[in-house]
């Protein structure tokens, strides 16, 4: 185990049609990762994330097995090409999930069919449209959770991603939405813009699905992972299964702390974080979180290898 290696894990607006297809080419156990996903949801995963459409694709329920499927196909990747292992792993929002399968907490498949639940316990939660997030860029983030305040009395909105300094999302109804978005521009935001998103994640419009799904955890094997996983949540490590499980029904109504989570894998040793999936979102949020740690996006062929190398 390399002791400053650190692997995170991207969330939903990282997928794309194409993704891992070089990736594929080289290592077949990334084509068979995928089928084992969509056969246990169901769908053709691997000819959906090739082919598209991409709108079949952005589907909540489809969109979050099938970020599971790349990212552990790309942290098998890694494994198979010889990337020396973690010392702590994370992942932001559906990304937790693959953080804990590669960390050894949860099988594979099991994931894939519990994620396709929770994609549309989500989705039903809020009727299309009715639900929005948006990006507030240039505000810290006491600014952005007063504004929310003030327009929060009768309609939900509230600070659902805190991923980097001056980089803070908000969820909740899309009026009271569109209402923030137009506060941040008044006290000088640099930019303000709705994300394409169908669901409010991790705001309170999401508890009535983690009730729910609650239910599908309780069911759910999860064993303390090999590897420590920071959640999104507490930013910190959990230390039980049970202890799992309450954080990962929070997560669906909670803010997702992201730089948080980067400070405790920084604290537990990693300076070296890749980027495990498709897309270099992530990548470029630790390099607005601290600038002494080093960012790699691995969802490539030719930079996985060369992160191999470097490993």
């Amino acid at each position: 185990m390399s002791e400053d290696i650190g692997f995170m894990f991207p969330g939903q607006g990282s997928q794309a049609v194409g993704m891992l297809g070089d990736l594929a080419d080289a290592f077949p156990l990334v084509r068979e990762t995928f089928d084992a996903a969509g056969q246990a949801i169901g769908i053709d995963l691997w000819s959906l994330s090739q082919e598209g459409p991409a709108e079949d694709l952005g589907r909540t329920a489809i969109t979050q097995p099938a970020l599971l499927a790349a990212s552990v196909a790309c942290y098998r990747a890694w494994e198979a090409a010889g990337g020396e292992p973690p010392v702590v792993l994370a992942g932001h929002s559906v990304g937790e999930y693959c953080a804990l399968v590669c960390g050894g907490a949860v099988d594979f498949e099991e994931a894939a069919v519990l994620l396709q639940h929770r994609g549309t316990l989500m989705q039903a939660a809020v009727p299309e449209g009715q639900g929005a997030m948006a990006a507030i860029l240039g505000l810290d983030d006491e600014q952005v959770i007063e504004l929310c305040e003030r327009g929060s009395q009768e309609r939900v909105v509230s600070a659902a991603n805190f991923n980097a300094p001056g980089q803070v999302v908000v969820a909740g109804h899309a009026d009271a939405v569109d209402a923030a978005i137009e506060r941040a521009k008044e006290e000088g935001a640099r930019r303000a813009l709705l994300l394409a998103v169908s669901v409010p994640s991790h705001c309170s419009l999401m508890r009535g699905a983690a009730d729910e799904f609650t239910q599908a955890l309780d069911e759910l094997e999860i064993r303390q992972p090999d590897i420590p996983v920071v959640h999104n949540v507490s930013a910190d490590v959990a230390d039980s299964p049970d202890h799992i499980r309450r954080l990962l029904s929070a997560q669906l109504y909670s803010p997702v702390r992201w730089q948080d989570c980067i400070r405790t894998m920084k604290s537990r040793g990693a300076t070296r974080l890749f980027e495990c999936g498709p897309g270099k979102v992530l990548t470029g949020l630790v390099r607005r979180i601290d600038r002494e740690l080093e960012a790699v996006a691995i969802g490539t062929l030719e930079a996985l290898n060369e992160a191999v190398r470097d490993s």
